[in-house]
């Protein structure tokens, strides 16, 4: 079933597709990072609760956005 003003994945052309794919990767990769610098950083050295950045970096579909906000706001200086 089709959103109204979304298209298939079939009807983008290869463009399309290939920005997708690679907003797709982003995302991941920053991800995978910021869960990975979460889980060796102390907490001592994070603002706010670990658990809290550790499930708004897991599940929300940002394109970068939430890791990037992790990296530049969520973490103390050494």
């Amino acid at each position: 079933m089709a959103v109204a003003g979304l298209k298939q994945w079939s009807e983008l052309t290869g463009a399309q597709r290939g920005l997708v794919v690679a907003g797709v990767v982003v995302d991941s990769v920053a991800k995978a990072a910021a869960l990975r610098d979460l889980r060796r950083r102390p907490a001592g050295r994070v603002r706010g609760p670990k658990w809290l950045w550790a499930t708004a970096i897991a599940l929300t579909g940002s394109l970068g956005a939430v890791p990037l906000t992790y990296f530049l706001f969520g973490r103390r200086p050494a």
